[in-house]
């Protein structure tokens, strides 16, 4: 009995060692200075050839925009919106009935932020996004950042 269970153990094992999970974004974090209050914070998404993320403001009923939430800290001021550098394709995706917004290759998520005093901080978050190719969309994932300010 115990050598069967050895065996199954080891079975499961080997086959999770060999599943893949694929992670076709990579995401990339720092804060820019440009003066002595204000930082440009950069979330910044590789994408994997033949992959792309939704824009921000890709419509309802339609994938799942990528959306920034940063948590509150009263040492800084988040000033508007996250604006997105990158090229932004725009297609109907008759699978949703919607026209997408969306970015391969890469995208810059560029934030303004204001300390309130001369002071060193982080400032943190979370990114929702989803990723798809031509043949798949997978489920949608969270991506957890923390960067200094300083």
């Amino acid at each position: 009995m115990k050598q069967f269970l050895l065996i199954i153990a080891m079975a499961m094992t080997a086959t999770l060692c060999f599943s893949q999970v694929k992670q076709p974004v990579q995401w990339n974090f720092n804060a820019k200075k440009i003066n002595a209050a204000t930082y440009e914070i950069h979330l910044t998404a590789s994408l994997d050839p033949g992959w792309h993320i939704y824009s921000q403001t890709t419509p309802d009923g339609g994938p799942v925009p990528t959306k920034i939430k940063f948590t509150a800290n009263p040492l800084l001021v988040v000033q508007g919106a996250a604006s997105e550098t990158g090229k932004l394709e725009k297609k109907h995706e008759p699978i949703f009935g919607v026209d997408v917004k969306q970015f391969s290759n890469k995208v810059d998520f560029v934030q303004i932020v204001k300390l309130k005093g001369k002071v060193k901080t982080n400032i943190s978050g979370s990114i929702d996004f989803m990723a798809c190719n031509d043949r798949e969309c997978l489920p949608p994932a969270n991506q957890k950042f923390s960067i200094a300010v300083q």
